[in-house]
């Protein structure tokens, strides 16, 4: 079976491929109902790890405060365990075990046999970095999935809109803008289609944007309008309160006027608040949102514009619909099914016959900082540019006679790179990497950290090779030429 397979801040959705049509997968609740998604959330009971609709029942009946958002604890794969009930997971364990639920839930609702393999193309934010994309792949693979490609999020929603929207493109007009909010992130990218052949031209965004944060400025209205502070809220009321305005901001029409929310545990029955109140205080994100719209579009005329198209559960919000429509008017086309659109779209790119073609970008810069003027300086060298194509594999290479003996490593991937050669922007460090250039500290395994920092007459000949393969992930390989002592690694682990 060949799936889709969008895991959301929120909401994880699967389609599958059948003969040309993508369905999606619909899971039931506690009581039988069925909907297009499974929430993204766990839950612990009498230490017993549920996900999905059954960590949503423990939370109805405050049996558990389950915990969300797992998406955005990959960010930092190597963070501290995160605590689920009285358990505790490093953030890749906890998202595996989600998987590994998921896939359990799809063999039933699609009568697999236990033989038959689950072929899926997985998506990650545009602007996640190389150690997200290795955990998140890693995590697919530790669930039992077979992972057969992984897209940028609007790369794959750029092939849903190809998919319905065909007759929009013309040898004029063949440039879309995909805007995609989900409930985490906020990515946006241009894209080029020219019949099934789709290429990225440009691609931004952030990842510390999406629909939780709208929620949160509701919570905020909700604590002043009473007079309490977010801040002195017990972490399990307030994850009760978060997830009612986020309710709350998912029923709000063009028509809504207001927001009515139920607060007994703060002493108010209900508390109303004004939607244009709310819209306004949106607006800072708003703004943001369209300020990097604005960045992609670059030197692409209105001409060549064949649309702007809206995917992502919280892009349903209607002061989002109406800023884009104010700005590009009918250029705007909003997919019918926003929160399913990228997962409609991996499952066409996992389909062998539909032939779609994907020329994708990197999207960040990945560089080292290194010692410059015989050490008296620091510079940033760009290995890596957000240009580099994928999907497919791509090494860069640096080879170097050593100036010291050792050498200091500064990884750091980052969205943009200033004029004067400084990552700006959206910056990830990584942790230093110490190698011995020194052969005596190479046959001693010596502790790099104590040592003292000397220059060489002559250092031995080093070779950095760095490769990214098809998902988008880097490795690095650090390597004496002369003497044949190396060190490997990913960039997601502390080297």
């Amino acid at each position: 079976m060949r799936l889709g397979i969008d895991f959301g801040t929120t909401h994880t959705v699967v389609a599958y491929c059948d003969r040309g049509n993508y369905p999606l997968v619909s899971f039931p609740d506690a009581q039988g109902d069925a909907f297009d998604w499974l929430p993204s959330l766990a839950a612990e009971r009498g230490g017993e790890l549920q996900f999905g609709f059954a960590a949503e029942t423990l939370e109805s009946e405050a049996a558990a405060t389950p915990l969300r958002s797992m998406k955005r604890l990959l960010r930092n794969p190597q963070a501290e365990p995160i605590s689920v009930g009285a358990t505790a997971f490093t953030p890749p364990e906890l998202v595996a075990r989600f998987l590994l639920e998921l896939r359990a839930q799809l063999r039933a609702r699609l009568q697999l046999r236990r033989s038959e393999p689950m072929q899926a193309a997985i998506a990650v934010p545009a602007n996640t970095h190389s150690a997200q994309r290795f955990a998140t792949l890693n995590a697919f693979r530790a669930a039992g999935f077979d992972v057969l490609a992984m897209l940028n999020e609007p790369s794959a929603a750029g092939f849903e809109y190809t998919h319905r929207y065909r007759n929009t493109i013309t040898t004029r007009r063949e440039h879309v803008v995909v805007y995609d909010l989900g409930g985490g992130t906020f990515d946006v990218s241009l894209v080029r289609m020219h019949g099934k052949r789709h290429e990225i031209l440009a691609t931004a965004g952030t990842s510390d944007l999406g629909g939780d944060d709208f929620d949160a400025i509701l919570l905020d209205l909700l604590c002043a309008k009473i007079g309490r502070r977010v801040a002195d809220l017990p972490a399990a009321l307030r994850a009760s309160l978060l997830l009612r305005c986020r309710q709350a901001k998912e029923r709000l029409n063009p028509s809504s006027r207001k927001i009515v929310l139920e607060a007994p545990e703060l002493r108010r029955d209900e508390v109303v608040l004004s939607v244009p109140d709310y819209f306004e205080a949106c607006q800072p994100l708003v703004d943001k949102t369209l300020d990097t719209l604005e960045s992609v579009l670059g030197s692409v005329s209105d001409a060549e514009l064949a649309g702007i198209y809206v995917v992502g559960g919280a892009s349903s919000l209607p002061c989002i619909a109406r800023a884009l429509r104010d700005r590009y008017g009918r250029r705007v086309h909003r997919s019918p099914y926003p929160f399913a659109a990228c997962a409609i779209g991996l499952a066409i790119a996992a389909d062998a016959d539909s032939e779609y073609q994907l020329h994708d970008r990197f999207s960040r810069h990945l560089g080292v900082f290194r010692e410059a003027s015989a050490g008296h300086d620091i510079a940033f060298d760009v290995i890596l540019d957000k240009e580099t194509s994928l999907p497919g594999t791509f090494d860069a290479t640096r080879i170097y006679r050593a100036a010291h003996n050792v050498g200091h490593f500064r990884f750091v991937e980052c969205s943009d790179v200033g004029h004067d050669g400084t990552p700006r922007g959206d910056i990830t460090p990584y942790a230093d990497v110490l190698f011995p250039f020194d052969r005596k500290l190479q046959h001693n395994r010596a502790d790099l950290l104590g040592a003292t920092i000397e220059r060489m007459s002559e250092g031995p000949l080093i070779e950095e090779r760095y490769h990214v393969d098809a998902h988008g992930a880097v490795s690095v390989r650090l390597r004496d030429v002369e003497s044949g002592f190396e060190r490997a690694f990913h960039l997601d682990a502390k080297a």
